[in-house]
């Protein structure tokens, strides 16, 4: 790819264009660009390039034949090249990366005609410009800093430019998308974290996270670009879904606490257990589907000072259950092995309002259970699940709780007593 700029100021495009990535291709061969002083074109000793508009006016307009001249020598050197001419210009088209790719798809040779004053001679447009283009609407001194944006944005596409594809088809508007955040090292600053997805290595759920921050940010940022998109790939479709659903829940903006249960909890925590129930039957998994838990179950919790309940907004909106005594039915694992060899509590009997479903409370469960183990010294927790639990099973791998092996359940009699265990070790 050849661009040949035509501008009064060559040196400030040319400290531009000629440094970093850019910079390094052109040394290197990759792309040629020329930034060509349109006034060594000049037919008088005063190196005029421009006069006073016919029929008045402000200003000076930039005359026809130095910058057909100019034209005219850069063309000479350029045979055999699919060249196109281009005028930077407030009335062009405005430009974008679908312009881009069509530059780069379809020219080899690129001339980007840079104006100034109050213009240049309609008469060297109508002769000799292909194409007029805008990079938005408002008005530069000059065309300089449109030509270098579009020489940059063009030649980042050429291949060698840029180490991989992957460096320019995965950002913003190069399939009508914006690009998704970025992140660097430190893992946390300034209170604030890099997304676990980001850090644990599985580089298919990467991906889905940034098509979906993708597709988020083009809908939140640049909803007219979002609405001209022909999404058909079920995957797009169905993280679209994701959001939709997503945004329809209710936003956690207030402190979110907890505290020790008392018997006035019951009626609460009872409505819980009876919400939770009915969707662990609605997904067809065997537990809680008995009597278990039952009131009295939560009655001896409270007593025993291991029940708490997480308030929202003045609202019971979760409960737990977490004890620092041994649990009986973790003595044995039918197969496998714990890897822990301390103290360790145990995380039983937990669930969210229904109305408090998809806000990330149930992760705020596991980080205020392991604050509270922390406070008595204990840096291993051990909990269970059942095996068709599958939101209960995600949520122990995204808190980084490791399979350990199966155990059997003494509390729901009648039903499954199949628990896959799990352990988290260094709170």
């Amino acid at each position: 790819m050849r661009i040949d700029i035509m501008t009064l100021f060559p040196d400030t495009v040319n400290a531009v264009l000629h440094e970093s990535i850019i910079g390094r291709a052109a040394k290197k061969g990759i792309v040629e660009i020329n930034c060509v002083q349109i006034r060594d074109y000049t037919e008088n000793k005063q190196m005029q390039v421009d006069d006073y508009p016919y029929g008045g006016g402000w200003g000076c307009v930039m005359m026809a034949q130095p910058l057909k001249s100019c034209l005219d020598d850069i063309m000479s050197t350029a045979k055999g090249r699919k060249s196109h001419v281009i005028y930077m210009s407030p009335q062009g088209k405005p430009y974008n990366q679908e312009t881009a790719k069509r530059l780069k798809n379809d020219y080899d040779h690129l001339v980007l005609v840079c104006g100034h004053y109050e213009g240049i001679d309609e008469r060297f447009i109508e002769e000799c410009v292909d194409e007029e283009i805008s990079l938005g609407d408002f008005v530069l001194t000059g065309g300089e800093i449109a030509a270098m944006a579009i020489a940059d944005s063009v030649c980042r596409m050429v291949p060698g430019v840029l180490s991989d594809e992957e460096c320019f088809t995965g950002e913003s508007h190069w399939d009508g998308l914006l690009e998704y955040p970025q992140y660097t090292r430190p893992e946390e600053w300034q209170g604030r974290k890099v997304p676990e997805v980001l850090i644990k290595g599985d580089h298919a759920k990467v991906d889905e996270w940034r098509r979906k921050k993708s597709l988020e940010r083009t809908m939140d940022k640049r909803l007219d670009l979002f609405e001209k998109l022909e999404l058909t790939d079920k995957k797009d479709l169905k993280l679209i879904e994701e959001i939709k659903k997503e945004r329809s829940r209710m936003k956690l903006t207030e402190p979110i606490t907890y505290r020790l249960a008392t018997e006035d909890d019951l009626e609460g925590i009872m409505l819980i257990v009876r919400q939770a129930r009915n969707l662990l039957k609605k997904h067809r998994v065997d537990q809680w589907q008995g009597e278990y838990p039952a009131e009295e179950n939560f009655r001896i919790d409270i007593a025993k000072g291991i029940c708490y309940v997480i308030e929202y907004g003045g609202r019971m909106a979760a409960f737990f259950t977490m004890a620092d005594t041994p649990e009986e039915d973790y003595v044995n694992l039918t197969d496998g092995k714990w890897h822990g060899s301390g103290p360790y509590c145990t995380m039983h009997r937990a669930a969210v309002a229904a109305e408090f479903r998809g806000t990330g409370l149930s992760e705020r469960i596991y980080e205020f259970a392991e604050e509270i183990a922390r406070g008595k010294g204990i840096h291993e927790m051990r909990v269970d699940t059942h095996r068709k639990n599958k939101a209960m099973l995600a949520l122990l791998k995204r808190k980084g709780y490791v399979y350990r092996g199966n155990v059997k359940v003494s509390s729901e009699p009648g039903h499954d007593p199949a628990r896959q265990a799990f352990e988290k070790i260094g709170l």
